[in-house]
Parts: C-alpha cells; sequence; structure tokens
C-alpha cells in the first residue's frame, strides 16, 4: 500500500510541476516536500522523476504511480459526492416488525417506492429478540417493537398504541360472547396466540380464564397472511393485534368483539443511534409514524 501522504504530495507536485509552488500550496517546506518525495521513491523501489533543472520529467514508475494518485482523488471525490447527496429517494433501507405489522405496512412501502423508483425496501417479519439483534447490528435500519427497549445504543420513538382484537366469524357480530361459547368454537393459534389470549382474557374473564394451555385449539398456523382464514370461515376464532385484521383482504367475514376491557400493546420504533439521521432512513420512519396514526 502507498503511503496516503506521500502520494498526495507526489500527485500535487506533477499538478503543479513546480516544488517551491507545491509546498506553499501544501503548507509544507520545500525540503519537506522532496522528503515526502524521496520516502516514496524508496517506497516504490525504482525513480519517479528525472531533474531537469528546476524542472523534471516522470520516469515510466513515476508515470504509474501519479495515475494511482489521479484515480485515488476520483474516487475521494465520488466517495465525498455519496456522502453529501443522502438522497431520501436513493438506496436500500431494510425493516423489521412482526408478521401482523408487516403485512399491514408493506402496501405504505409500496407506495413509496411508485414514487421513489431508486429507492430499495427489503421488509422481514420477525420476533422482537431478533428485530433487536438485527437492528444493533445494523442488518436493519429500522425494526417496529411492542416490547420496552433501554438498549445505550438504540434510539426508540414512540410510534402507537394497537389494540389486541378478539376476531371472530362475521356471524357472531354483535353477539356477547363469553369463554364457554369460544370454546366450543375453538382456537385458530399462531405463534403469538397464547400470550395474546393471557393478556386480553386475563383482563375480562377473570374467574373463568385457566389459561392459554386450557384452550381448545381447532387449528395452528404460523402464516400471519393464513390466520384470519380459517375465522372467516367460521372455523373458530383467533386474537390478532389490529394492524393483523386491517390488512386481512377478506375481513369484510370478520368480526371483532369489544370485550369491556380492552388491551393495547405500546409500539415503538427503533434504529440504532445515528443511523435515522441518513436521509432514506429518516424519510420512511416518517412515512411509517404518519400511517400508524390509523391503527390507534
Amino acid at each position: 500500500m502507498l503511503n496516503a501522504t506521500w502520494l498526495d504530495t507526489f500527485t500535487t507536485l506533477c499538478d503543479v510541476g513546480h516544488f517551491t509552488r507545491t509546498a506553499e500550496l501544501l503548507g509544507m517546506t520545500q525540503p519537506g516536500v522532496s522528503q515526502h518525495l524521496n520516502k516514496l521513491t524508496i517506497q516504490v523501489g525504482k525513480p519517479l522523476i528525472i531533474k531537469d533543472g528546476k524542472s523534471f520529467t516522470l520516469t515510466p514508475a513515476g508515470d504509474a504511480v501519479l495515475a494511482i494518485g489521479v484515480a485515488r482523488r476520483q474516487q475521494e471525490r465520488e466517495l465525498q459526492e455519496a456522502i453529501q447527496a443522502d438522497d431520501p429517494d436513493a438506496g436500500t433501507v431494510s425493516i423489521g416488525s412482526s408478521g401482523s405489522i408487516a403485512m399491514w405496512l408493506y402496501p405504505h412501502l409500496l407506495e413509496r417506492m411508485h414514487r421513489a423508483p431508486k429507492l430499495v425496501i427489503n421488509v422481514t417479519a420477525a420476533p422482537h429478540a431478533t428485530i433487536l439483534a438485527s437492528v444493533l447490528s445494523g442488518t436493519f435500519d429500522l425494526g417496529i417493537v411492542a416490547e420496552p427497549t433501554s438498549h445505550p445504543r438504540l434510539d426508540a420513538q414512540d410510534l402507537t398504541r394497537e389494540e389486541l382484537c378478539l376476531v371472530v366469524p362475521r356471524s357472531f357480530a354483535g353477539r356477547q360472547v363469553h369463554l364457554p361459547m369460544l370454546d366450543e368454537l375453538g382456537f385458530v393459534a399462531h405463534p403469538d396466540a397464547y400470550g395474546y389470549a393471557d393478556d386480553l382474557f386475563s383482563l375480562n374473564f377473570k374467574d373463568t380464564y385457566k389459561g392459554a394451555d386450557r384452550l381448545r385449539v381447532r387449528t395452528f398456523v404460523n402464516q400471519i397472511g393464513q390466520i384470519p382464514i380459517p375465522v372467516a370461515q367460521g372455523l373458530g376464532y383467533t386474537i390478532l393485534p389490529r394492524s393483523g385484521v386491517d390488512a386481512f383482504a377478506g375481513k369484510a367475514d370478520l368480526a371483532i368483539i369489544q370485550l369491556p376491557k380492552r388491551r393495547f400493546q405500546d409500539l415503538r420504533i427503533i434504529s440504532r443511534k445515528g443511523r435515522s439521521d441518513i436521509a432514506r432512513v429518516a424519510a420512511l420512519g416518517k412515512l411509517i409514524t404518519r400511517a400508524a396514526v390509523a391503527l390507534q
């Protein structure tokens, strides 16, 4: 590797063509310029210039080294231009969230991509621990989580409150429900459903609810887009965040039963410190914040 300082001095000397003016331009002494040239010559192992009085000509080795110096300056200019551009409509942004949030959010992101052809948006559905680790490592630029986060290397911003919904077939709309009725219908379980059931049913059926492990499961599915389908077909009930209901294409065949005590999740948007200052990341963060208002 050529010494970057010596190479820059040599490249400037070739541009200017004069040792004294090179020294003035770089804020150095003329012996200092000569010293950089000598050290670079030793590093290359061959003479770089042939002196002719106060002027000089380049040797073949000097021509080759100058080409490297010019190329390196061009790379640095391109890097500076890329850094300064920081276009909110160009580049890649990766987002991690729960499956229900991902399904709800994706159409909003597609609209953004239509307006910004150079913007690439990657969305991954993942559990809380994976989202946290991926934001910390830089794999995800943004994460949406429903659990408190206080890691010192993360920024967390309150996003919205999202309701946990008891989702039943449309034919149950307006009916008073109780646990035996739901148990007869059967539980459409999914990876988060047991925790949701403990949260929601413990609030509303204190005397009769014995825990999620006692619910009669009719079917289990771990694909978020598939969870409402058996409910819509009258095969069971489930519990989902409102985003998972709103994003389902057949939600006209579903009903949400409003229990006496409502249960909410506090959603937060997280990013690694400093990452949200990048224009494209900041723009998507604002988009998500605006869209999340509808979940309240």
